[in-house]
């Protein structure tokens, strides 16, 4: 057997299925823990003198924000969900910081997947036991960004070559405000991927994720999150 066709095996799934199980469990539990820990402080900064309560409640949230950020950068993490949901929490107070810290957190997300090797990628596929992925991951590993562009418009087809190549700028923004994008790999994993692609240029990404995540906390800050209810 070819050392190609060893890197193409993928593990049986009694290895890959715990694997995959401990990396939704991770995300699953920092989750719930930051919501957690959240409601026992702020109940617990009640119990304060109103000056107290006001900086307790100041250095809580941007803790929460900072969690928050690199919670956002973790693949599979529904990110628009929990930004939402601190949106309706605290409203329009804490909208510019909901902004900064998702911009920041996918950020962290494409810059990291910039720097990691391709491998990492690789070996997520194979644990899915996505061997066509595999197979085009090993193809375009050893070629220049100009190259893995020619190689994905020659593999796809031709409508989603045009979005996903020509436009892939475009389809990065529309796809980290899809709803429900968790299931794709929420928009940390989206920008990972970007990163990994290697295909994505740094200022592109850093002006189509300042615009893309705008809307929504910039109708909040001045309209107020009523119509989020």
């Amino acid at each position: 057997m070819t050392r190609r066709s060893q890197d193409l095996t993928p593990p049986p799934w009694r290895v890959a299925l715990p694997r995959l199980a401990l990396r939704c469990a991770i995300v699953i539990g920092a989750a719930v823990l930051l919501v957690s820990l959240y409601d026992l402080a702020m109940t617990l900064s009640d119990q304060l003198p109103a000056a107290d309560r006001i900086a307790m409640r100041i250095g809580l949230t941007c803790g929460v924000l900072l969690l928050y950020a690199i919670l956002i950068s973790v693949p599979f993490v529904p990110g628009i969900e929990i930004g939402l949901s601190l949106l309706v929490m605290r409203g329009a107070d804490i909208a510019p910081a909901v902004y900064l810290a998702t911009v920041l957190g996918m950020l962290f997300a494409y810059l990291l997947g910039r720097y990691l090797p391709i491998t990492v990628l690789h070996r997520l596929f194979l644990d899915l036991h996505m061997k066509s992925a595999c197979r085009m991951i090993a193809d375009i590993a050893p070629l220049s960004p100009k190259g893995r562009l020619a190689l994905l418009r020659d593999r796809l087809p031709a409508w989603a070559a045009t979005w996903l190549v020509d436009y892939r700028y475009l389809a990065l923004a529309l796809l980290v405000n899809l709803p429900g994008n968790a299931l794709i790999g929420g928009g940390g994993g989206l920008s990972l991927l970007a990163g990994l692609s290697r295909v994505f240029s740094a200022l592109p990404v850093v002006l189509t994720l300042c615009l893309a995540v705008a809307p929504v906390p910039l109708a909040v800050w001045l309209f107020g999150n009523g119509f989020l209810s």
